[in-house]
């Protein structure tokens, strides 16, 4: 990574404390990045290398429950608003630009909703749609292991645990080697191609880091997108744009065609030679140069 990352404890209204890392430019422009689930705020070198080639500055916080991040027990997404503002008071931040990343999707729109004052633009790279999205077939589309995993999540919290327990856990110790087989159903052809080098490094790091305190994390993300969000997508009023694959099976591109759909003045970004890992991994730094036109 271009530049030594920083590792700061945020702590939160709320006396919470957040695990947080900055990489980039010294006084650079900020682009917060919501991470992946499961994940934590080690972003993939190839990010922190588009962001600063860009005069970017990356900051990342891990949601409440992984890695260095203190839980908080039934957190919705719209939660994500408040310990973002919170990380950008500690980095010195007045304004951003916001990323999120498949689960990160949807806490990137949070941002976008209810961090208008300090959010200039946002995008959702591989972001999953409202549970309850009118005409969405939310499910359409899912490999095998996200329909099992949801279907946990929907019957609640006393069912998803053990579903986590047991087919979820050995991600914990997953390393460079194994992820691209750990996703079975999830990934295709084109999803695992991209699964080499830094990026299955960058991942399974991210995983493992992410969920070495425990499945809690990952457990409060799964119920809090198959619950009420906490927003109004309708009031987003700042340019956000959906960046979706055709080769996606973890989350379908027909989320990103109800998000572009469904939020307001949203632009369409999809690319049907792509999957949910190789956009991001080929895809960040258009996303990036989106973001900076926009804002």
């Amino acid at each position: 990574m271009p530049d030594d990352p920083q590792r700061l404890r945020v702590t939160t209204p709320d006396a919470r404390v957040l695990d947080v890392l900055v990489a980039g430019p010294a006084g650079g422009d900020v682009v917060l990045v919501h991470h992946g689930t499961p994940g934590s705020c080690l972003p993939l070198a190839l990010q922190v290398r588009a962001a600063a080639a860009r005069g970017l500055r990356l900051v990342a916080s891990a949601r409440p429950g992984y890695a260095g991040s203190d839980r908080l027990p039934g957190r919705d997404v719209a939660a994500a608003a408040v310990d973002a503002r919170a990380v950008l008071d500690a980095v010195g931040a007045d304004t951003c630009l916001v990323a999120g990343w498949s689960g990160g999707g949807p806490h990137a729109l949070a941002c976008a909703v209810l961090l208008a004052d300090r959010v200039r633009a946002a995008a959702t790279i591989a972001g999953v749609a409202p549970h309850e999205a009118e005409g969405l077939d939310w499910h359409a589309g899912m490999g095998e292991e996200n329909l099992q995993e949801f279907a946990a999540a929907e019957a609640g919290a006393d069912v998803l645990p053990d579903w986590l327990a047991t087919e979820a856990a050995g991600f914990a110790q997953v390393t460079a080697t194994e992820i691209s087989a750990s996703l079975g159903d999830l990934v295709d052809d084109v999803d695992r191609a991209a699964l080499t080098g830094e990026v299955a490094e960058g991942l399974a790091a991210g995983i493992r880091e992410g969920l070495a305190p425990g499945l809690e994390g990952w457990l409060d993300d799964d119920l809090a997108f198959v619950r009420p969000w906490g927003f109004d997508l309708a009031a987003v009023a700042v340019p956000v744009s959906v960046w979706q694959g055709g080769h996606d099976r973890m989350v379908p591109q027909s989320h990103g065609r109800w998000l572009a759909a469904h939020v307001p003045g949203a632009t369409a970004r999809f690319d049907d030679h792509h999957g949910h890992i190789s956009l991001l991994a080929y895809g960040f730094g258009d996303v990036l140069a989106g973001l900076l036109a926009a804002g």
